[in-house]
């Protein structure tokens, strides 16, 4: 086990954990204390020709050849929902790389086929494996209400959205973590029968 290797690439998931922390603040910061215009696209009428125009709120404009509405003058509930598209990814993001780095210190401090190990691993697993639809939901919520919220004839399209994959490597990392802890179950039956 190289244990070298394993330290620095702890140290680069702590510093990226870090940097997507300072982002999801940053981001959320310069959201809300814009101004300006917020705008979200929908793939609702992107290849329809509108014989009327559409039925937006006041003070949205509408393009359908990019199916993007913008809203001038939002509430403070649209720019939450604003938030709500993009925010959420980078906590999970941030959230998911510190519990990786918890676990890749275990490795080094413990060794590999440790129950510490074990048990950060199914940790990590079941967070990626529920937080991503988790955090898709949110996400696909927040602009549907957003597209909702300014054109209301247009109604939620987007429910879910995210890495579907990603579900399954949370599953895999939970199912190799059972199995890393039934190993080391055997181990020390097996070191105390010796």
């Amino acid at each position: 086990m190289n244990t070298r290797l394993t330290r620095n690439l702890s140290a680069v998931a702590q510093a990226l954990s870090v940097v997507f922390g300072l982002a999801f603040l940053g981001k959320a910061g310069v959201r809300l204390s814009d101004d300006g215009a917020i705008c979200v696209e929908t793939g609702f009428w992107a290849n329809a020709r509108l014989a009327d125009p559409l039925s937006v709120a006041p003070g949205v404009e509408a393009s359908s050849s990019a199916a993007r509405l913008c809203q001038e003058s939002p509430s403070v509930a649209q720019r939450l929902a604003d938030l709500g598209s993009e925010l959420p990814w980078l906590l999970f993001g941030a959230l998911a790389l510190v519990l990786f780095a918890r676990m890749l210190k275990a490795v080094v401090e413990q060794g590999p086929f440790t129950g510490m190990v074990a048990r950060r691993l199914t940790v990590l697993g079941w967070f990626v494996a529920v937080g991503t639809p988790v955090t898709g939901l949110v996400a696909g919520w927040s602009q549907g209400w957003l597209v909702a919220s300014m054109a209301p004839m247009v109604g939620v399209e987007q429910v879910v959205s995210g890495p579907t994959a990603l579900t399954l490597a949370g599953l895999a990392a939970v199912v190799m973590g059972k199995i890393m802890r039934e190993g080391v179950r055997m181990r020390e039956d097996l070191e105390g029968t010796i």
